[in-house]
């Protein structure tokens, strides 16, 4: 993919995942994947999505900065939200949240092949629980 084709597929990804449209994912990832450096299976992503947005029924991602190279991008995003259940493992208080998310992909054949993401957890929590 050409840059701009990478870039294209990944706003169309972002726009796809703010829609809360997981069905749609399987136009950008691959059938086997990683998620974090451990094997994983597109449906094993979609699991993972449906229950995020299940929590957070408003998740929503905002991307700030996108980098490629290759095929290769890395997106730094601003995440937020207000989980109505418990999620990652803290009660829902009605608190919202807004974190940075830093996350590196790779794309083979159109899809994601390995997908990393990485937030500040703590901080996450000290939001949720004030």
């Amino acid at each position: 993919m050409s840059d701009s084709d990478l870039r294209g597929f990944y706003l169309r990804y972002m726009d796809e995942m703010n829609a809360h449209r997981v069905d749609r994912m399987h136009e950008f990832i691959a059938d086997r994947t990683t998620l974090n450096g451990e094997p994983a299976t597109r449906d094993d992503l979609i699991a993972v999505q449906k229950a995020d947005v299940a929590a957070v029924p408003d998740l929503h991602w905002e991307l700030k900065e996108l980098l490629l190279d290759g095929d290769r991008l890395a997106a730094r995003l601003v995440n937020t939200g207000t989980p109505v259940r418990e999620w990652l493992g803290v009660p829902a208080t009605g608190a919202s949240f807004e974190i940075t998310e830093y996350a590196i992909y790779q794309v083979r054949d159109g899809r994601f092949v390995h997908m990393t993401a990485l937030h500040d957890a703590g901080e996450l929590r000290r939001q949720l629980t004030g």
